[in-house]
């Protein structure tokens, strides 16, 4: 442990010697590293889907992104470009009804049996490449100031299931899940914004392509997201 310790003290001390240079590329390779870049992007969100029939009710649906985004800022410009890579997760909470997505009911079409189980879930996954146009005021530190950006994303999608959670007669707790991506779309297109102060943000998303594939369901869903992002390094 010491040894680490004097080496990473070592390491420190050179940088500091080098980045007294104010046009050495050490200095310049320093000030890459300390700039701050929103490099990591934390979402927590509501989900909603929109083009659902009056009769499907949702309850409290929660959404979680992260994504690792690397920002390229426009010369002598507040403005810059930033893509990256990550994971969105979504759960929705059906009220009253479930989602039969292995075909039982109609082997051709997703279909919304009601039910009396109250804790009906449908989750999803993608991996997603984001893509923002950024504005920041204060543009050497995105830890500061007002931001803004509109942006885009791709997402595939790696999973897709129901749970029901429901009580037996003899009292026993039971969980039934399906996985079947077949009759969900395989690409999710969105459109993104926020808009904030310093590393905390609202943001919001809306699918522009439905989340079932058009041949495979009689309903238009289209998801969207409302919630905080926390942004930084």
């Amino acid at each position: 442990m010491k040894k680490i310790l004097f080496t990473l003290g070592l390491i420190a001390v050179s940088l500091g010697v080098f980045a007294q240079d104010g046009g050495s590329p050490m200095n310049k390779a320093v000030n890459k590293l300390t700039r701050s870049n929103d490099f990591l992007m934390v979402q927590i969100a509501y989900e909603g889907w929109s083009g659902t029939p009056d009769s499907i009710k949702t309850g409290l649906n929660r959404g979680f992104n992260i994504a690792l985004m690397y920002d390229f800022p426009f010369k002598k410009s507040k403005l810059s470009i930033a893509p990256g890579i990550g994971i969105s997760t979504s759960g929705v909470y059906l009220k009253d009804h479930t989602m039969d997505i292995q075909g039982r009911l109609n082997a051709n079409q997703v279909s919304f049996p009601v039910t009396n189980t109250k804790k009906n879930k449908v989750a999803t996954t993608y991996i997603e490449i984001p893509v923002e146009l950024r504005y920041r005021s204060v543009p050497d530190n995105a830890n500061k100031g007002f931001k803004a950006a509109i942006g885009l994303k791709i997402g595939a999608l790696v999973d897709a299931h129901t749970k029901v959670k429901y009580t037996g007669a003899n009292g026993t707790k039971n969980i039934d899940k399906d996985a079947n991506r077949g009759f969900f779309n395989p690409w999710r297109f969105s459109a993104t914004g926020r808009i904030g102060m310093g590393n905390i943000a609202l943001f919001g998303s809306f699918a522009l392509n439905p989340l079932l594939k058009d041949d495979k369901s009689n309903v238009d869903i289209k998801a969207y997201q409302i919630g905080i992002a926390i942004s930084g390094l």
